[in-house]
């Protein structure tokens, strides 16, 4: 047992009941349509369907442990970089919150309440914790979704700065320019707002998930997540039939919460070619 209240094995989490998972689609789906969407519950949320021994109380006490560390946070430390410093010397050098390759094998590193626990994780995570933490404590910080990057930004214009938070390095414009590559056009800095920040940690659980096929559960529950969002791509619809297929389900079972897409069927008759009007694992007609 840890500090959050539930148990998390040292390997991938145990996935949630199917009356569980409904729950926690449903909570998603309520929060991703709200007038104004909370990041870290999202993303809790997303934990919460990997992870069966997250229930409601451990999503609390994750919150609460956000709260204790932006408490942590000096009062309003002044200018933009010294929200960054503060932050830094605060998660990345005290609590140690970082990242590295290693963290990329494991789906824990894209789960918030397995961040917080580990204080390791993925750039776009460690930027979420830096994020929730210091917009608790007042800072003026937002995400910024930088060419194959994300950094917190503090402030705006010239004074602004973009922490690295899987480091702990504080950075300025240029030291963010060296980062991707390239001139930082004001366009690119502009705030993330939160369902884009989820949008790209489904997007690393799918791509997790894709390189192990044994995953399969994993992909299917990242894409009908983000098929709960209020704006997604087509083809999204199309991996969910594919996944279907590949775990052996002969229908993709629209569920209560997915709302019926037109154009399900045409992709569903796609996958029949071949089979003799049967739904079967791809490759195997």
């Amino acid at each position: 047992m840890n500090g959050f209240g539930f148990e998390f094995a040292a390997s991938s989490p145990c996935p949630p009941s199917a009356e569980r998972a409904a729950e926690v689609r449903q909570l998603f789906a309520e929060e991703a349509r709200s007038g104004r969407p909370d990041l870290a519950t999202l993303c809790l949320l997303v934990g919460a369907s990997a992870d069966g021994g997250l229930d409601d109380a451990g999503i609390d006490s994750a919150q609460v442990e956000l709260d204790r560390l932006a408490g942590q946070v000096p009062f309003r430390p002044g200018a933009p970089l010294a929200w960054a410093e503060a932050l830094r010397q605060l998660l990345g050098v005290r609590f140690e919150f970082r990242g590295s390759a290693g963290d990329y094998q494991r789906l824990e590193s894209s789960l918030l309440h397995a961040v917080l626990r580990r204080r390791r994780g993925l750039p776009i995570l460690l930027s979420v914790v830096w994020m929730e933490v210091a917009r608790r404590a007042g800072a003026p910080v937002y995400g910024v979704g930088l060419p194959g990057r994300f950094v917190v930004g503090f402030g705006a214009g010239t004074s602004g700065c973009w922490p690295i938070p899987s480091t702990g390095a504080g950075s300025v414009r240029g030291d963010a320019e060296t980062l991707v590559g390239a001139t930082l056009r004001p366009s690119m800095l502009e705030p993330a707002n939160p369902l884009d920040v989820v949008v790209r940690v489904l997007n690393n659980i799918r791509a997790w998930a894709a390189a192990r096929p044994e995953q399969s559960e994993v992909a299917l529950w990242a894409v009908e997540l983000a098929l709960l969002l209020p704006s997604h791509p087509a083809r999204l619809r199309y991996e969910r039939a594919q996944l279907l297929v590949q775990r052996g389900i002969s229908s993709p079972g629209r569920p209560s919460w997915m709302p019926m897409p037109r154009s399900w069927v045409p992709w569903m008759n796609l996958l029949r070619i071949g089979c003799g009007g049967r739904l079967l694992r791809l490759g195997r007609c």
